[in-house]
């Protein structure tokens, strides 16, 4: 493609925070100067981000807020007390104190589910309600390092019981509601909450799922569990056993409501080291238990602030979106929009239920200007034939963040179908970061296919199997020098084996990330899928989402999944694909699913077989697990069944007789 998708007008760039930063910073730079400097020089890149976020923190001297930028800064490994990596050793900082500088009127939290609009919290009432919950915790006996689990949907009670644990200096962790029993224990299991705060029920899809017994066998099993708080949901009256288990409203009453004021609180609430934890989140653990990752308040909040304003441009005058569950790291991403003052929308529910513009429908309504979600989303949305800008109002939405899986050629198209004078960014990086290693532009074109930009500060390249550098060509995502929002530790890791195993073991002094991916003329990314996953025909190395990206673009298939079977001193590729309902797969179909692949892709990635069932298993965070299909294809066992939302899916692919000729 010679032409870009999308270019910013002038008038845009010009006011664009980026444009801001580098007059700043780097006058006169271009951005890949700025990106360059960035990651040679930390020691300035970081500070000037601090600065330009307006992060709030302690004197430790006059006009002192830190001791040293970066100690250690050539190792890349689990970060070490002595041997480093150490960001901003001295700082001492509240992570909710910066969420919640703002202490006005203006719209801080909007809330949604399948009924529409619930519920709207300004700043100053937000900070009342953290002041209230911290209170609660700390009468429950909270404090500095305990964990505070969430066992909740993406509704205002868990921003504000993520606060108040940050205020008190503990650490959160959440799990969405529609986590099974075992899935949640598998979790919260490990880390042992103080606190663990529920809801009594949900809603999905317009059905009611009540969680009591869930929670009832959770609580249970937390033994060392002290308190379990249930917020009522589905039923306002809602009764709860004896015991832990305390309703929301009698476990707060003892602490009645800040009264709203106009001033700051005349006491800061205690702040602690940069790497002080703050959050754990937790792998898929679709190879057994997941892994716990714990993350550091401070470099959070510096990535955060960075890529919402500097690649998102985001601002106080937005109101920004995603779609996602507390389960899922972009929540995390989501909710640290606070620190910038734009009003954060949640919603709760099925993405198409009752209406399958439901998501469109928020956005218009709430005049939504960044709108984030999931490739799969968009892919399905196009399937629909949804034309949203044709019945809504549309008119304020300027940028439209993808991630969760490489977004397909055609979504591109797709989305600027629907608005073409928006900004289209596929962003890529993970819970192991808490943020993202490639990210949007917005001073920049969008190009088809491509993800924008490495992030600032972030040395990313793409290595060959060597160990090189390459452009141009497919090779594994790696970094190679360190970042603030590297995990300060995994859970119960004290001597960083399993945090050395994860990222460092592939590649010397190198943080290996498991994608396959390939660096572009444009210096964007493009993102091939997991690099485990990768299929090998031949001995021709092939990601996955190459072959997703021609499939879905075929009007009979909603979606598809891939692996690599072992056959005949080899591998051969099988494609199965989920149709439209009432349609079923023949060899027309079969055939013109191989053309596409063939004339848009290679020969090498033609499958072998292509085989029709009727779900795809999927993690609990919604994700394709090609793993979990490729282990049931060779009679293997699958490592932990928890982590699948839809566990029985993988019935469909156990013994198929089209696998055995």
């Amino acid at each position: 493609m010679t032409t870009p998708l999308w270019s910013p007008p002038p008038d845009r760039i010009a006011r664009a925070n980026l444009t801001r930063f580098a007059a700043r910073y780097l006058p006169g730079a271009e951005h890949a100067r700025l990106w360059q400097w960035s990651v040679d020089h930390p020691e300035q890149f970081w500070p000037a981000v601090w600065e330009f976020g307006g992060v709030i923190a302690e004197e430790i001297a006059p006009g002192r807020l830190w001791e040293a930028v970066l100690e250690g800064g050539e190792r890349m490994a689990p970060p070490d007390a002595v041997l480093g990596p150490r960001w901003f050793r001295g700082a001492r900082l509240n992570f909710a104190e910066n969420l919640l500088r703002f202490n006005d009127d203006k719209p801080a939290l909007v809330s949604w589910n399948e009924q529409g609009r619930q519920r709207e919290l300004s700043y100053r009432q937000l900070n009342a309600e953290v002041a209230r919950w911290a209170a609660a915790l700390a009468a429950s006996g909270v404090g500095p390092g305990d964990r505070v689990a969430g066992f909740l949907p993406n509704i205002p009670e868990a921003v504000i019981a993520m606060l108040a644990t940050a205020t008190l200096g503990a650490v959160w962790s959440s799990c969405s509601p529609d986590f099974g029993e075992r899935a949640v224990l598998d979790r919260f299991g490990q880390i042992r909450p103080a606190v663990l705060i529920a809801v009594d029920g949900y809603r999905y899809a317009g059905k009611e799922i009540d969680l009591s017994d869930r929670v009832r066998a959770v609580a249970a099993a937390l033994t060392e569990t002290r308190v379990i708080v249930v917020v009522p949901y589905l039923d306002q009256n809602a009764a709860v056993t004896a015991g832990p288990m305390v309703p929301l409203e009698s476990w707060l009453d003892p602490r009645p409501p800040v009264q709203p004021s106009n001033r700051p609180s005349a006491r800061s609430p205690r702040r602690f080291p940069f790497d002080h934890p703050l959050y754990i989140v937790y792998s898929s653990g679709t190879t057994g238990l997941p892994k716990c990752i714990v993350h550091g308040a401070g470099g959070t909040l510096l990535q955060h602030l960075k890529e919402l304003q500097l690649h998102t441009d985001l601002t106080r005058e937005d109101r920004i979106f995603y779609f996602t569950t507390c389960g899922w790291m972009m929540w995390n991403w989501l909710v640290s929009s606070l620190a910038v003052g734009a009003t954060v929308v949640l919603y709760d529910g099925a993405p198409m239920a009752p209406a399958k513009d439901i998501l469109w429908r928020l956005v218009g309504e709430e005049r939504v200007t960044v709108f984030g979600t999931s490739a799969r989303y968009l892919a399905l949305c196009e399937k629909e034939s949804l034309v949203p800008g044709a019945s809504l109002d549309l008119s304020a939405l300027r940028c439209i963040l993808s991630t969760g899986s490489p977004l397909a050629v055609n979504s591109y198209d797709y989305v600027y179908r629907q608005k073409p004078d928006l900004h289209l960014a596929s962003i890529s990086g993970g819970t192991d970061i808490l943020s993202c290693f490639a990210l949007g532009n917005p001073t920049a074109p969008v190009w088809r296919g491509e993800l924008q930009s490495r992030g600032l500060g972030m040395a990313v390249d793409v290595f060959g199997p060597d160990g090189a550098s390459v452009i141009g060509q497919p090779g594994e995502l790696v970094c190679t020098r360190p970042f603030p929002s590297m995990p300060v530790a995994f859970w119960d890791d004290p001597d960083g084996t399993k945090y050395r195993a994860a990222y460092f073991d592939h590649f010397p002094n190198t943080w290996r990330h498991g994608d396959w991916a390939e660096r572009t003329d444009h210096d964007g990314l493009v993102i091939y899928g997991r690099s485990d996953a990768t299929l090998n025909p031949g001995g021709v190395r092939i990601g996955t989402a190459e072959i997703y990206r021609q499939v879905e673009q075929l009007d009979e298939v909603l979606e598809s999944l891939v692996v690599a079977q072992e056959w005949e001193d080899d591998v051969r590729v099988v494609l199965f694909v989920r149709l439209r309902d009432g349609l079923v797969l023949d060899d027309a179909l079969r055939d013109r699913i191989r053309r596409e692949i063939r004339a848009h892709a290679s020969p090498h990635h033609v499958p072998r077989k292509i085989i029709q069932v009727t779900d795809l298993p999927r993690t609990i965070n919604g994700k394709l697990s090609e793993l979990a299909v490729r282990a049931v294809v060779h009679g293997r066992p699958v490592g932990n069944r928890e982590a699948l939302a839809n566990p029985q899916a993988l019935e469909l692919f156990r013994d198929l007789a089209e696998l055995a000729s």
